[in-house]
């Protein structure tokens, strides 16, 4: 993706990421990292590019939740992690690890 020279990182990404397809390789990738930290900042980036308010309507879940699962700490349940993950158009998946 080729952005305007005046265009920051931050909206880019987030622009980037308003697309499911950039935002599931995005999250794929950092899951390879195996950080925890590191994939709540990445899903509260995605949730940002589409709108935090409207992921909380969307999953179904009060704005305090998604801000309180979504933060570096945040160990959201399997339930509340798919909630957040439907609501931005995604699913999670399982696959065999590279040999």
């Amino acid at each position: 993706m080729n952005a305007p020279r005046d265009t920051s990182y931050d909206d880019s990404l987030l622009q980037a990421l308003a697309d499911p397809k950039e935002a599931a390789a995005y999250l794929d990738a950092v899951m390879e990292l195996e950080d925890q930290e590191a994939l709540m900042l990445a899903l509260r980036q995605v949730a940002k590019a589409h709108g935090m308010a409207e992921v909380t309507r969307r999953a179904e879940v009060g704005d305090k939740t998604l801000f309180r699962v979504l933060s570096d700490k945040g160990n959201p349940t399997i339930g509340t992690l798919n909630k957040v993950l439907h609501a931005l158009g995604l699913r999670l998946s399982v696959e065999p690890l590279p040999a």
